[in-house]
């Protein structure tokens, strides 16, 4: 027996001895010993498309692989409400955005909601925050924080503190690893368990990366999706409309790494492009002088590059130099997320915590990679529907599995208290992946999903719908200023590339489906008066006519 066993053992033996005297059982403190550790990783953006588990030619990802050789990867995890803040108020509270408030980025989180930290807080369980939270500055429910303001910044961040403000010198994602394993290495109380948020701002826009991530990655070729120039054909109105293409929207203004005084000498373009406020000017001027004699070579390289081929080019080239220098930026900042995950990992093999800590891969929704011509995510459509789902739990999970069942956001808050032995809310709306995560599936019985999005109109236009989505089907109904239906096909249809709502051959499922729609709709407490509610609110802000 070695000398931390041998510890180990001495302090159980204590722990039992010091509470027989106080009336506790030994199975009582062996439980309580027992207890699972929650290690909740999650990224900011992070397409599945970009995971080399889920099959990606983009980019290896050996670290986040992990989880999945070692444990379950979920092919049809989504959430209920693709954009950022939303998604995390689901998280936390195991509630859709209709009932815990943030329907949206703009609108308020009802913080009278009690969040699965509390919980866990009051359980016993240490709690932990570092990263970006989106919402709010005073997370409740977690005895240590740093978290950014907003979205943040990938140079010398700002964070929120309960002792204050400060601002950490380095690159954001290395900040918040090295902030979560300080915690861990010499903040926790070992003795007790811990739910740990390990939250990164990559790769969220404006997709700044490392320096060395920077030079490596503006010398790769990445391969093109299939309907990098779709059309829209047989396609709603929803899709025809939105403002995510990458050649019309993502103009050359809008890649953070043109200097502006290049921008300036390519006078204007058409259509014109409002500068995203995020870009070349945020996350370059927080670079000290030293930052920026690591990043000038490579940005001088691509401005360069940039002023002699741009003029020449047709519209198609264009589409392809943007799409190119959006996936060296893009995938460039989920390396280093990959990369400080793995230290992460090391660090609980290395401390004898690995068998007995739940660890969770995820992102707060997908994103477009340049499907369907598209950047961002909104849309009930898959690429920013689905999201990335990898859970390792040692001698509870069967390493190497995959899961095709339909998981949610929703179900989160759920899981990790029925894991951890505390009763959940009977208001929570999710459903606990226990079964799923032990191997009982006959106990798994949801068929459906329900999804509402609501930011409209906003950036990129995406019209507000909401959605019944099965293993075998997607129907979605488009209801602002639109009322359109559409529905795919996801088994012959995977791209989702034909609306076949109008079709005869269709004309059961649309019932059936539309059918499960109302359920749902009445199930989780949604209706066309609480949508006329949301809209109203919109009017009264000034945000629609």
């Amino acid at each position: 027996m070695n000398f931390l066993l041998r510890a180990s053992a001495l302090l159980v033996l204590g722990l039992l001895l010091s509470c027989s005297k106080q009336g506790v059982s030994k199975d009582e403190i062996q439980q309580e010993i027992q207890k699972p550790n929650i290690l909740f990783i999650m990224s900011d953006d992070h397409a599945y498309q970009a995971i080399s588990a889920y099959g990606s030619e983009l980019l290896q990802t050996p670290n986040i692989d992990r989880l999945a050789e070692e444990g379950l990867l979920f092919t049809n995890a989504c959430v209920s409400n693709s954009i950022c803040a939303p998604s995390r108020a689901t998280i936390l509270t195991g509630k859709h955005t209709h009932i815990n408030g943030k329907i949206d980025n703009l609108m308020p989180f009802d913080s009278t909601q009690v969040t699965f930290p509390q919980l866990f807080q009051e359980a016993g369980y240490q709690t932990a925050m570092f990263g970006k939270l989106h919402f709010g500055n005073n997370p409740k429910g977690v005895d240590d924080f740093l978290i950014l303001p907003g979205q943040g910044n990938y140079i010398n961040p700002k964070f929120i503190g309960p002792k204050g403000d400060t601002i950490i010198t380095g690159y954001v994602t290395d900040i918040i690893t090295d902030l979560t394993l300080n915690w861990l290495d010499e903040k926790r109380d070992k003795n007790k368990p811990f739910m740990m948020m390990y939250l990164h701002k990559a790769p969220h826009r404006p997709w700044w990366p490392s320096p060395e991530k920077f030079a490596e990655f503006t010398q790769k070729t990445f391969p093109e999706p299939a309907t990098l120039f779709d059309d829209y054909d047989n396609r709603g109105t929803a899709a025809k409309t939105a403002e995510m293409n990458l050649l019309n929207h993502m103009m050359y203004s809008h890649d953070s790494k043109i200097r502006p005084e290049t921008l300036e000498a390519m006078g204007k373009v058409s259509p014109a492009v409002e500068e995203y406020p995020n870009g070349f000017y945020g996350p370059y001027n927080r670079a000290n002088e030293a930052q920026k004699a690591l990043y000038d070579p490579i940005l001088d390289s691509i401005n360069e590059d940039f002023r002699a081929r741009w003029p020449e080019m047709n519209d198609t080239e264009k589409m392809r130099w943007k799409y190119q220098r959006y996936m060296q930026d893009y995938l460039a900042t989920i390396s280093s997320v990959d990369d400080n995950v793995g230290r992460v990992l090391d660090y609980l093999d290395q401390n004898g915590l690995t068998e007995n800590t739940i660890v969770v891969y995820t992102s707060d929704q997908g994103f477009y990679l340049g499907e369907h011509g598209w950047f961002d995510k909104r849309f009930i459509y898959d690429e920013s529907f689905k999201t990335p789902l990898l859970i390792r739990w040692p001698n509870k999970i069967d390493p190497g599995t995959t899961n095709e069942e339909m998981v949610q956001n929703l179900d989160f808050a759920q899981t990790f208290l029925e894991a951890a032995g505390i009763k959940a809310p009977a208001d929570m709306q999710g459903e606990s992946l226990m079964p799923l995560l032990t191997g009982q599936d006959s106990l798994w019985t949801r068929e459906a999903v329900y999804y509402h999005y609501y930011e409209y109109p906003s950036v990129h236009m995406v019209k507000r719908h909401y959605g019944i989505v099965t293993k075998e089907f997607k129907l979605a109904h488009f209801y602002y200023d639109v009322n359109e239906w559409e529905l795919y096909d996801r088994i012959d249809d995977p791209q989702e590339m034909n609306n076949v709502y109008n079709d005869p051959e269709y004309a059961d499922v649309v019932e059936k489906l539309k059918n499960q729609l109302d359920g749902l709709r009445v199930k989780y407490q949604d209706s066309v008066e609480l949508d006329q509610r949301y809209i109203q609110i919109y009017k009264d802000l000034g945000k629609l006519d």
